[in-house]
């Protein structure tokens, strides 16, 4: 938690629907290996700020409650994005400083990165958003697909969230600006530098079927551990002298089998 003088709140958007994972309902309520999303997200970022604001599709904000309890407030987000982060802004404490803006679909965020976005505001940044160096090569195409141009690999990376603002920069962002797609865009558009630090790997955006797939294999992945063992196994001989000897899938000439 942050001192009182750099108190911090998070906005966990939540209110989009899941149609493109194949799901009739909200994607935070989506299941990744038996919890759901929104859980995972929450549970996450808790420890690193002092309030939550989650936001709800109509109709969903009891379910919302149910899942989280009493350690957040749940209201009912707008038709866009920034719409819904709006409306969490204007229901956050007022002396909270610091605001972190996270989607519900990148669950596999840490707590470490949600403390470390949020002390890169505290020490005086304006803006601060996590980000991945890209790897692919990336092409800008037209709308019928022929390649305009080749960017410099170099100098892009993919964007992720938690992103974290001071509270009146994203006010004032969200004010003079319509939607985008992400808050750090908001906030470029008023001039203001935006700061990136070193993203993971495992806060991918979970938009699609696969994606859920993704997710799954890196969460399993991070918490199987190997064992070895050493294990006896004792069979009598087999009675007939002509039974071959089959051990560990081979044949073993001249013995009897068992």
């Amino acid at each position: 938690m942050s001192q009182s003088s750099n108190k911090s709140a998070a906005i966990i958007a939540a209110a989009g629907m899941g149609h493109r994972l194949g799901a009739q309902l909200p994607k935070a309520l989506v299941q990744l290996h038996g919890i759901t999303l929104l859980e995972r997200a929450f549970t996450a970022i808790s420890p690193a700020v002092d309030e939550i604001i989650i936001t709800a599709p109509p109709g969903f904000e009891d379910q919302y409650r149910a899942l989280v309890g009493d350690s957040a407030t749940v209201i009912t987000g707008g038709i866009l994005r920034s719409d819904s982060v709006n409306l969490a802004l204007a229901a956050i404490s007022k002396d909270v400083k610091i605001v972190l803006v996270h989607d519900a679909a990148r669950a596999l965020a840490t707590t470490e990165l949600a403390i470390r976005i949020r002390d890169a505001v505290a020490s005086g940044e304006s803006a601060v958003i996590p980000a991945l160096a890209a790897i692919d090569t990336i092409k800008e195409v037209d709308r019928e697909g022929y390649v305009r141009n080749t960017l410099d690999r170099s100098a892009l990376v993919a964007v992720q969230t938690p992103q974290g603002f001071a509270r009146d920069v994203l006010v004032r962002a969200h004010a003079a600006s319509e939607d985008a797609t992400d808050d750090a865009a908001l906030v470029e558009a008023l001039g203001i530098k935006v700061k990136t630090i070193l993203g993971e790997v495992n806060a991918l955006k979970i938009t699609t079927p696969e994606d859920l797939a993704m997710a799954t294999t890196l969460l399993i992945g991070s918490t199987t551990q190997l064992q070895s063992g050493v294990g006896v196994d004792a069979h009598a001989f087999s009675a007939d002298p002509k039974r071959p000897m089959w051990l560990a899938g081979l044949l073993w000439e001249n013995e009897i089998g068992v």
